[in-house]
């Protein structure tokens, strides 16, 4: 079966390899030095342990006031709002009760499966060493805060995630630099890799040891015929016979989708980090501050903070200022934190639907083409499970998780 994955990001890599576990030809198309993918300067977190989508009570708690700072977490350029408004009714829609309720279970189905998965997968291909499993902190500034989690908190026990309410004692012992926190979480299950793009490269390169080919370009087209499906290219090898395809790029995956008949609602939101040298934080293990829009990480290859959600497209230029923002109020919670040490300054995108649900599955003109994109925030949690979902749908036989909820047709 001669199968090209278009994309070699954490997803496409981790589907590759699933496709050569079930004795597929494998071909990899991806674009050299494309700026922007999540897989690149993410945060590095594999939070299994998450369960809510971003259509949920907590984030329109904080709406108001994000909204109405423009450095703030979250931001719409307003020269995107236009472009953006189709894919915000949709996000009020899945804001209901009953949609938030099988978003989350949806959510649950998948990140279930997602840490075995990487597990399964690092350990078969000798990568182990790239996962730290030292736990994940939440954190709030107020006791209000606080309180007003103790619904997400009680779902995440409802399905047995172990969650840790920690003292100031506690909170002092586990991670001493972290200041002017009320209130604090534990997940002792959750985790982080060493570095969210070298474990990604390091995926590719075994790939290509174990018999896939990657092909430099960018994919423009998928074909479909009798004889099989032909995606062009712009590169040198012009276009290329296949029996299956996978869409697997991130945020430029719309395209592909719109031409075998799905309109998904796919948008980017625009993240931005900084990393700094490691040890500037004073961290051992990554940390969530909770109603502040960004996370901290403590990666082998410096410290990173970032978040921010910022809908202005793919071709607007960075706004680094939410950056500096950013940095700014993390100082409160890491003193430590000298702003002018030398920092690597990133924007990215994020592949965002609006029920933060990925899409899984194949194309509604031709089930041979199979869809893996859509992970928003969870694109390295979800990769291992997503690669083994779409090996089963290519196979045709059962897989981890079951993938109606994920489909492109759901729109």
């Amino acid at each position: 079966m001669r199968t090209i994955v278009i994309g070699a990001g954490i997803v496409g890599s981790a589907v590759s390899h699933a496709l050569l576990d079930a004795g597929h030809a494998v071909t990899l198309v991806d674009t050299d030095g494309r700026p922007g993918r999540a897989t690149d300067a993410n945060a590095g977190w594999i939070a299994h342990t998450d369960v809510m989508p971003l259509a949920s009570p907590r984030v329109w708690r904080n709406l108001p006031r994000w909204l109405f700072d423009p450095l703030g977490p979250l931001t719409i350029r307003p020269a995107y709002l236009p472009r953006l408004l189709p894919w915000l009714v949709r996000f009020v829609l899945a804001s209901s009760p009953d949609r938030i309720a099988s978003s989350i279970a949806a959510i649950r189905s998948i990140n279930a499966e997602a840490l075995p998965a990487w597990k399964t997968l690092l350990k078969n291909l000798g990568l182990d060493g790239h996962l730290r499993e030292k736990g994940i902190l939440s954190v709030w500034r107020t006791g209000a805060g606080f309180q007003g989690a103790q619904e997400v908190l009680a779902c995440q026990k409802r399905f047995g995630i172990p969650v840790e309410v920690l003292d100031r004692e506690e909170l002092g012992r586990l991670e001493p630099a972290l200041q002017n926190v009320a209130a604090a979480v534990l997940y002792p299950d959750a985790c982080h890799v060493a570095d969210p793009a070298a474990l990604a490269a390091a995926l590719l390169a075994r790939a290509v040891e174990r018999g896939a080919r990657r092909v430099h370009g960018t994919a423009l087209a998928i074909e479909t015929g009798a004889e099989g499906l032909l995606v062009r290219t712009d590169g040198e090898a012009g276009a290329l016979p296949a029996d299956r395809a996978v869409v697997a790029a991130g945020a430029w995956s719309r395209s592909f989708a719109k031409q075998l008949g799905d309109d998904v609602p796919l948008d980017t939101e625009r993240g931005y980090n900084a990393t700094f040298p490691p040890g500037s934080f004073g961290l051992s293990r990554p940390v969530m501050f909770e109603g502040e829009g960004f996370v901290a990480t403590p990666l082998d290859s410096g410290d990173r903070i970032g978040g921010a959600v910022e809908f202005g497209g793919l071709e607007a230029a960075p706004d680094h200022r939410r950056t500096e923002a950013m940095v700014e109020r993390a100082k409160r919670f890491l003193p430590r934190l000298d702003p002018s040490l030398p920092a690597k300054r990133w924007m990215g995108f994020r592949p965002s639907i609006p029920d933060s649900l990925p899409v899984i599955g194949p194309a509604r003109r031709d089930p041979r083409v199979i869809y893996a994109f859509g992970h928003g925030h969870y694109g390295l949690t979800q990769a291992a499970v997503t690669a083994r979902i779409v090996a089963a749908l290519a196979e045709g036989h059962p897989g981890p998780v079951d993938p109606k909820p994920f489909s492109a047709q759901r729109f």
